[in-house]
């Protein structure tokens, strides 16, 4: 392998076996010992001409452990615009039992790099790493900033990252684009091939629920007001609610630039036929990409209680994780967990955890320009598309301050969107050493051709 593939592989190799498993509380995470690892690596590159990097190291520690790692180099221009590469340094939790390798090994295993992260997005992070510090050791003097934010707490909500970096240290981290995870996937017929970026992604609307019994003994349940019989009827409705499809404006993009057969488009287009048709789509995974691109989605994924054996519980809250469509808002989601529960409703107090609307940025813009022609220096025939993610991303933040943000990266053609999408948050997550490759260049050529002309 080349020299910049084989760093990016070493970093991100470490940065998997850090574990910086986030779980949600305060505590969790520890994104000090990625950023501890980053710091390294970039301070050992040395700027010609100069005695040191040439660029400015920051740590930023909102709560202990929580660290973000800024590096910037200073355009030679105040006015010209600048470009942040942004990437994540935490990782969500994971079940050793469903894998068939370390999770947090990091192994190299048939040009494939296993572990927690591999996809989400440890794979990305090292390679802004490494394409930050491959330019600042070239000597390459952007016109606007460059800036490298390994940022922490991406997966639950921000609140000890980009959110808080946005609202204390804006000065930091302000660019004019963003590129951020995750875009690269080949798709379209093969006469007319195309890549995704990401352009927009959905709003997220995380609800706990809680459901209120009465208390009583165990050994009398005939006509009691048990609390987790009564959640167990609440989280079934949520399961079976199936609201109708919307197609928003990247949709009708999206199908076309899918390479699929007329009829197959047409049942993807069709409001009166999509739902029919994904429910017997032969691919699992990519029936529920699909699905979440057109539908707004519920999954209630965590209970809580206080319980003993012999206790009829009055108490169960459930965390539901809720994604919605663009345009809807606060009013919209709490419509829809009416129409989910019916007569429930009353049955159930509901109190916002994480809300953020769907957010989306333009394409016609330098930096989609500069995507386009980097790209095409390894795969001369495609065009780029633009795709809009089910999950959410800090991408987000970066919008909301006016900046134009999308998810990039460059993939080997052999992935496809199917396993790519079931290795996000899912067993046995791991990149090829191509992909890895191709991402690198990629940032490297976006810096140069955006901030050198």
């Amino acid at each position: 392998m080349d020299a910049a593939t084989g760093q990016t592989l070493e970093l991100l190799q470490v940065l998997i076996r850090n574990a910086c498993v986030n779980d949600g509380t305060p505590e969790s995470g520890q994104e000090v010992r990625n950023a501890d690892t980053l710091e390294g690596f970039l301070s050992e590159a040395r700027r010609p001409g100069l005695r040191g990097t040439g660029y400015d190291l920051e740590r930023f520690e909102p709560s202990p452990g929580r660290v973000s790692l800024v590096a910037k180099i200073e355009g030679s221009d105040p006015e010209a615009p600048s470009l942040c590469l942004m990437g994540h340094t935490d990782v969500v939790p994971v079940n050793p039992e469903g894998w068939t390798r370390d999770p947090f090994g990091g192994e190299l295993v048939d040009g494939e790099v296993w572990g927690r992260g591999a996809v989400d997005m440890l794979n990305l992070t090292a390679a802004q790493a490494v394409a930050f510090r491959r330019l600042a050791e070239s000597g390459f003097t952007p016109r606007g900033d460059l800036v490298f934010f390994a940022v922490a707490d991406e997966e639950h909500g921000s609140l000890h990252g980009a959110h808080w970096m946005a609202e204390n240290e804006i000065d930091a981290i302000r660019a004019d684009y963003v590129l951020t995870e995750n875009g690269g996937l080949h798709t379209g017929p093969p006469g007319a091939p195309a890549v995704a970026m990401n352009v927009g992604e959905k709003g997220i609307a995380w609800r706990r629920l809680t459901v209120r019994g009465t208390p009583g003994h165990g050994s009398m349940p005939f006509r009691k007001d048990n609390a987790l019989v009564k959640a167990a009827a609440v989280a079934q409705r949520i399961a079976d609610y199936r609201p109708p499809p919307r197609f928003h404006e990247l949709w009708y993009s999206q199908v076309a630039g899918m390479g699929l057969p007329d009829e197959m488009k047409e049942q993807l287009l069709d409001p009166g036929r999509i739902d029919e048709f994904l429910e017997s789509f032969p691919s699992l995974g990519a029936a529920g990409h699909l699905h979440a691109c057109t539908h707004t989605t519920f999954s209630v994924n965590n209970v809580e209680m206080d319980g003993k054996t012999n206790v009829i519980p009055d108490r169960v809250v459930l965390d539901v994780d809720i994604r919605t469509l663009p345009g809807e808002d606060d009013a919209s989601v709490q419509a829809h967990l009416d129409a989910a529960l019916g007569d429930l409703t009353g049955e159930v107090e509901v109190s916002p955890v994480i809300t953020g609307p769907a957010t989306m940025s333009r394409i016609d813009t330098p930096l989609w320009d500069s995507l386009q022609r980097a790209t095409n220096r390894h795969f001369p025939d495609a065009r780029l598309t633009a795709q809009f993610i089910v999950g959410a991303t800090d991408a987000k933040v970066f919008r909301e301050l006016g900046a134009v943000a999308y998810g990039a990266g460059l993939l080997s053609p052999d992935i496809s969107s199917g396993d790519f999408a079931s290795r996000f948050h899912g067993n046995d997550e791991r990149i090829d050493l191509e992909s890895l490759r191709l991402t690198g260049s990629l940032y490297e050529d976006v810096a140069r051709d955006l901030l050198g002309r």
